[in-house]
Parts: C-alpha cells; sequence; structure tokens
C-alpha cells in the first residue's frame, strides 16, 4: 500500500461550508486517501456523500474509506473501512470482505492509540494504521496525553504495516514524522483549514511525502 496522504473529514468542523465540495476539492488537490469519518449523520445522507466521493474519485487514484460503515463502504463501492476502537473487530471486517471475492483490493484501516493495539490491528489483518494523538489536538483530547515522536518510531519499529501520523500535526512536523517510520501522515484541520488546498498537499509532498 502506497498512499501517503489521508484527509479525515469533519463537517462540523467546516461549518457553514458544506462537506461534499471540500472532498471533490481534496481528490482534485491529489490526496491519496479521503476518510469519510461522518459517525453521525443518517445513513440515507451517508450513502449520497460516500457514492458522491467514489464517483468523483473514479480513475484518479484516489482511495475513498469510510468510518464504521462496512455496509455502507460496500453497497457504494468504496475502497475500504476505517474503524476505531468501538467499532467491528478489524478480522471481523476482513472475513466479511473476503467472503465477497471483490475483484480490487479492499483496505480495512484501524486506529491506534497504543502499541499494544497496533500489534493487534496488524494481527487482526489491518491494512494500515493511524497512530495518534501524537501532538496536542482539539479532536483527540479524550484519547489522552500526546503520544510524541518516540512512540512513533518505536511502533513503526515493530509493525509491518504502514503507520499513518495522526493528531495535531502541521507542515513543520511532517518531516519529524517521516524520520520516525510514519509512511505518511492523516488529520482533518491540516486539510481543512485552508482555502488553498492543492498548495497545502503541494506543501505536503515538498516535506518528503512522495506522490502515487
Amino acid at each position: 500500500m502506497k498512499p501517503r496522504l489521508c484527509y479525515i473529514t469533519d463537517r462540523r468542523d467546516l461549518e457553514p461550508r458544506p462537506l461534499l465540495p471540500r472532498i471533490l476539492t481534496a481528490v482534485e488537490a491529489g490526496v491519496d486517501i479521503v476518510q469519510i469519518r461522518e459517525k453521525d449523520l443518517p445513513t440515507r445522507e451517508l450513502l449520497e456523500l460516500v457514492g458522491a466521493a467514489v464517483a468523483a474519485a473514479a480513475g484518479t487514484g484516489v482511495k475513498v474509506v469510510v468510518n464504521d460503515r462496512l455496509d455502507i463502504a460496500l453497497a457504494v463501492g468504496a475502497h475500504g473501512v476505517h474503524l476505531g476502537v468501538r467499532s467491528i473487530p478489524p478480522e471481523a471486517a476482513r472475513a466479511a470482505v473476503d467472503r465477497l471475492s471483490l475483484p480490487d483490493p479492499f483496505l480495512v484501516g484501524v486506529s491506534c492509540h497504543s502499541l499494544e493495539q497496533a500489534l493487534a490491528a496488524e494481527i487482526a489483518g489491518a491494512d494500515y494504521i493511524l497512530l495518534g494523538p501524537l501532538f496536542a489536538t482539539p479532536s483527540k483530547l479524550a484519547y489522552g496525553p500526546p503520544l510524541g515522536l518516540e512512540k512513533l518510531r518505536d511502533v513503526t519499529a515493530r509493525v509491518k504495516v504502514p503507520v499513518f501520523a495522526l493528531g495535531g500535526i502541521g507542515v513543520e512536523q511532517v518531516k519529524s514524522c517521516l524520520a520516525a517510520g510514519a509512511a505518511g501522515i492523516a488529520g482533518i484541520r491540516i486539510f481543512q483549514e485552508t482555502e488553498a488546498l492543492a498548495a497545502r498537499v503541494r506543501e505536503l509532498r515538498a516535506q518528503g511525502i512522495p506522490s502515487l
């Protein structure tokens, strides 16, 4: 797996601006993964949102993954599902997907907050891991104090699947995360708190994150 930039959506953080145009802009800008993290969105609205994102990403190489809702991801042909600590177990998601014999690889990503969780996710069949929060960030206060770069280095040395750095990451932290073994970065604000997303993606690539 080669994706390096993961945009995680948060429609409430964008308000009053709508989310779908930001997703379409992210696809055009060349992020590698769009992770639709709208856990409280009603099913019909989430289906429409994910379906529109998948249609926009067709033929671009951009992957669209959905938090928690494996059923919706499969229904609209998304490229994967992303699981948290309260989601279905990764091995259950992987088993369900494998039974379907899909024509294209289906990604199972897992959020982890410790080395133990990362090792368990790898054993359970995760294709990639989001590790965080590495730095202080409002959206991850519930997960405890920041892990820091040493923990990132420890995890990336112990697991074989790609590990994305997550939590409070700005452009200035990218190189240190890569030096600690991160395969790429994931975040909300770094992609949403800019009006020039294409320029932001180029700026991130310039820090050492290669294109697909």
